[in-house]
């Protein structure tokens, strides 16, 4: 079964600017991308900085309305990483494959969860 089968959701072909920190090393620096699809559970992305399959991330971003239902709003994601597309090109960037496991609308602070 591919990866696309698995999706509950429809993915948005999106570009939204978005900031992310793996949460698993403590030194992590919070590094900038931009989307390339979103859903409410979840999110790709292109980036050169390493992440592994498991790795719990934030991600802070503006939620689209085309996905929001509403209009768009800031929300603050914890996520974990699903998919590495690895580049064949020496430093390249790999696209990353977010699932959402809960997120809150900065605005409120009120955390909502993905189910």
């Amino acid at each position: 079964m591919s990866s696309s089968e698995r999706r509950i959701d429809t993915r948005v072909n999106v570009r939204v600017p978005l900031r992310f920190r793996a949460l698993n090393n403590p030194g992590s620096t919070e590094q900038t991308a931009q989307s390339e699809n979103i859903s409410q559970r979840g999110l790709y992305f292109m980036t050169s900085v390493p992440l592994k399959i498991g790795t719990p991330v934030e991600v802070s971003l503006r939620m689209p309305q085309e996905v929001a239902g509403r209009v768009a709003n800031d929300v603050k994601c914890m996520a974990r990483v699903v998919h590495v597309k690895q580049s064949s090109a020496p430093g390249g960037m790999s696209g990353i494959g977010l699932h959402i496991e809960r997120y809150e609308a900065k605005a409120s602070a009120r955390e909502r969860w993905a189910s």
